[in-house]
């Protein structure tokens, strides 16, 4: 059986600060997803879903195996749409175009983006995502729930879990969403909305 493993960052440790600290990167991606990873592999063992896609896993179980499967999934996407922090950073090709058709403005979308993530009760995920008409949809999704639970395609998302932000910011989730939209990579949002 073909084992999963550890995502690779498409940056340094260090790369997102100070929105992200390289101390909270190292606790975020080295420590909670590494023991995901780990936790899944054990759980599949002599399992019938073993050697599925992840995806497939998410969508077809249950128990300790989706929360795992969920949040390696979630994780990979999470870590994937970040790039080094940049002042007034805003969304560019087809996904910019979306957002206003869908939204009104990139202001209004954030607004309710950021609202459904401080208001998501425990932990979980706020997501922007596609239907399959291709009309964009924001959605809580409490633990380790992924938007194709639901037929959708996720394209951004911030992790409302308290490891993601109790390093660098407390209790104080709304200033840690207010912060990450300085490093979002677009272009790779847009190329998730194209596929």
């Amino acid at each position: 059986m073909d084992k999963f493993t550890l995502m690779a960052l498409p940056y340094s440790e260090n790369a997102l600060e100070p929105v992200i600290s390289k101390e909270t990167i190292g606790f975020h991606y080295g420590k909670h997803l590494l023991a995901y990873v780990n936790n899944l592999n054990g759980l599949l063992e002599g399992n019938p879903l073993a050697g599925q896609p992840l995806e497939e896993i998410v969508l077809k179980a249950e128990g300790g195996i989706l929360n795992n499967a969920g949040q390696i999934l979630n994780h990979e996407l999470y870590f994937q749409q970040f790039a080094a922090p940049k002042e007034d950073n805003k969304p560019v090709g087809n996904i910019s175009n979306a957002i206003v058709r869908d939204f009104g403005s990139f202001e209004a979308f954030k607004e309710e983006f950021q609202k459904k993530g401080a208001t998501l009760f425990g932990s979980g995920w706020v997501w922007l995502s596609a239907d399959k008409d291709g009309k964009l949809v924001i959605s809580q999704e409490t633990n380790a729930a992924n938007p194709i639970q639901r037929g959708l395609k996720p394209l951004l998302t911030f992790d409302v879990w308290e490891h993601a932000y109790y390093l660098d910011y407390q209790n104080r989730r709304p200033d840690h969403l207010t912060a990450l939209w300085k490093i979002i990579n677009w272009e790779v949002i847009d190329k998730r909305l194209s596929i």
